[in-house]
């Protein structure tokens, strides 16, 4: 692809402050960027160091002193939103979030600089916060972007607005990107369902635990997708160099739809086990693996992999949120599409993808 960034007086062209760099999403859109010859600076409360080519910024986004302190240098053409933080109220949970969006543009010596900025949301924004989650009428699917926001206090919409603002005042442009699960490569991440399986599978091999999937009747039965992490990456990475894609919000999903019943038993597969019989209804992850420290430690060791923490492998709470919904969830993405975005995923490599490299970095035997 062809980028069309356009040059901009002062500040340094294709240059990008990703901001949760060690997340999910933003050590896959730092790597995308970095392939594309960027020079990309990567901000977290604890930065990486080995993420190649990757310059690490370390500042707490709700600290606006020492991160005005650790961006004094800073003039990106792009920023990419990549972060939140979860709190125990929806209500703090839209003051904290909208805030650290807010910090940063107060932050950047020249916001007046920058070309674009990118924030990822995701589903929510059509199934309500978690406290409640998919509850009252059940919304019309395929989600599509012009859907009303929902009445309810939802983190998503104060983030979206934040950025509007800044952008209204600055004069960048702004692309808003919606994802399903998200599956892809990042150990200690708090929304992570492929390794949070992987492990899971792990423990059934080795112990012989039944393999059940955990969620809904409804996820089970009903066709669903999901959001590849690259996948993810290469739209935001269209939206932000692309006129098509500026000043807009976009559903962001592989291509395809398919349904757990069919896909689990190719997840056991690749595990060398089988799947088991689906019981029917939702069995908490959570409570499956509540126990397992221990067996995971004792399997690190018999196994010589490199994390001994399950919690820095799998975050079973999150995964227990999402196959346990209980509507079906199919997400339209046209609208990006006939932008111009051509990407697409094949939903069963996301997971046999993932797996191999978490294998090969001796995170899973």
């Amino acid at each position: 692809m062809t980028s069309s960034v356009p040059a901009s007086a002062g500040a340094s062209a294709r240059t990008a402050l990703v901001v949760g760099a060690t997340g999910i999403v933003g050590q896959n859109i730092a790597a995308r960027l970095v392939a594309e010859g960027w020079t990309v600076h990567g901000l977290a409360r604890r930065p990486r160091h080995d993420m190649a080519g990757v310059l690490p910024v370390e500042a707490d986004l709700l600290d606006l002193p020492t991160l005005t302190r650790a961006l004094r240098d800073l003039r990106p053409s792009h920023v990419f939103f990549c972060s939140w933080l979860r709190q125990e109220t929806e209500e703090e949970n839209c003051r904290v979030n909208s805030a650290m969006i807010r910090n940063v543009f107060a932050a950047l010596p020249e916001p007046g600089l920058l070309v674009h900025a990118a924030l990822t949301t995701g589903m929510k924004h059509y199934l309500g916060p978690f406290e409640s989650y998919a509850s009252g009428e059940p919304p019309v699917t395929p989600f599509r972007e012009e859907a009303p926001r929902l009445d309810l206090p939802n983190f998503y919409y104060d983030q979206e607005d934040a950025l509007y603002e800044a952008a209204a005042q600055h004069g960048f442009s702004w692309s808003v990107h919606r994802p399903h699960t998200v599956i892809g490569y990042a150990v200690g991440n708090a929304m992570n369902m492929g390794s949070t399986l992987a492990v899971y599978a792990t423990i059934c091999r080795e112990t012989g635990r039944p393999f059940v999937f955990p969620g809904s009747p409804v996820q089970w039965n009903a066709l669903t997708d999901l959001t590849d992490a690259r996948q993810l990456a290469r739209q935001l990475f269209w939206a932000s160099t692309e006129a098509g894609g500026r000043n807009q919000a976009f559903n962001i999903v592989n291509g395809d739809v398919f349904r757990w019943k069919w896909l689990w038993p190719r997840l056991a597969e690749w595990f060398g086990i089988e799947a088991a019989p689906y019981p029917g209804h939702a069995t908490s992850l959570e409570e499956t693996l509540a126990g397992d420290a221990e067996l995971w430690e004792r399997i690190a060791k018999k196994y010589g992999l490199a994390e001994s923490r399950i919690e820095r492998l799998a975050s079973a709470w999150h995964t227990d949120a999402d196959l346990g919904r209980p509507v079906e969830c199919v997400t339209d993405i046209s609208k990006s599409r006939l932008a111009g975005f051509a990407g697409y995923q094949y939903t069963p490599d996301s997971f046999t993808d993932l797996f191999t490299r978490l294998r090969a970095e001796k995170l899973i035997p």
